[in-house]
């Protein structure tokens, strides 16, 4: 199965986590995990991007975090959770807005089976 660099995707990380909080609040490794089931194992997100991405999205004001206790589980380990701003919200939107020029402007550059050489 082929497998996205983080250097295709980088300019993306945040819309994904963004995407993935619109859902509801959200801890690290759930993120991770959903990233992976969302991109259908075609991406994984290292930890330390994961977390650099927070970090940078947090000081931004488009996400906040809290500390909680899972309430479905019988664990009482507490864990960092993430939720999305009205801020990351219209970045969000913003970065959905740019995937789709940057879609259509690479797209044509990518070889359809058409003569490449010919404009």
């Amino acid at each position: 199965m082929n497998t996205i660099t983080s250097d295709v995707i980088r300019g993306y990380h945040d819309t994904m986590i963004l995407f993935i909080l619109t859902s509801g609040p959200s801890y690290g490794y759930e993120i991770s995990k959903r990233i992976r089931e969302v991109s259908d194992g075609k991406y994984v997100i290292k930890e330390t991007t994961l977390y650099s991405a927070f970090a940078r999205m947090e000081k931004n004001g488009y996400i906040e975090s809290f500390i909680s206790t899972p309430q479905d589980s019988g664990n009482s380990k507490k864990r960092t959770y993430y939720h999305i701003t009205e801020a990351g919200r219209r970045y969000y939107e913003e970065k959905c807005r740019e995937w789709i020029l940057t879609k259509d402007v690479i797209e044509h550059f990518i070889g359809k089976g058409e003569n490449h050489g010919n404009h």
